[in-house]
């Protein structure tokens, strides 16, 4: 049985605004925006047609909101790879992009930090 990650839920304070951001600022493509009913929506963006995707979930509840920006504790949350690291990293940059760690040479390839609309720690990467 062949199995693969599909989504990553990505807990947002407001659907309009993450879609600005992800989409306007990252370059995402939106793949669905659907009305749920009651204020809620199924909304998945992804950077590329073979990546997995982000469901832009709206924080809803008191603990919900207060894990925006914080799902997992300070770390690197998403691993964005690219195939032309210096262009993404000059692109980004220019769009607004908040770099927290420079970008270095790694073993492993060029990797740079960068945090996203709400806080989240996010590496953009180029393996060797």
């Amino acid at each position: 049985m062949a199995q693969r990650l599909n989504h990553v839920a990505l807990v947002v304070h407001d659907y309009d605004a993450a879609l600005a951001y992800y989409v306007g600022t990252l370059g995402f493509t939106l793949l669905e925006d659907t009305d749920l009913g009651g204020g809620k929506r199924w909304v998945v963006v992804s950077p590329g047609p073979d990546s997995c995707s982000l469901v832009l979930a709206r924080a809803a509840t008191a603990a919900q909101v207060a894990a925006v920006g914080q799902q997992t504790g300070g770390r690197v949350f998403l691993f964005l790879q690219t195939d032309n690291f210096w262009a993404d990293y000059q692109r980004l940059t220019a769009g607004g992009v908040r770099f927290i760690r420079l970008p270095a040479e790694e073993p492993y390839g060029t990797v740079a930090v960068f945090e996203d609309l709400y806080g989240n720690l996010w590496d953009l990467i180029q393996y060797r």
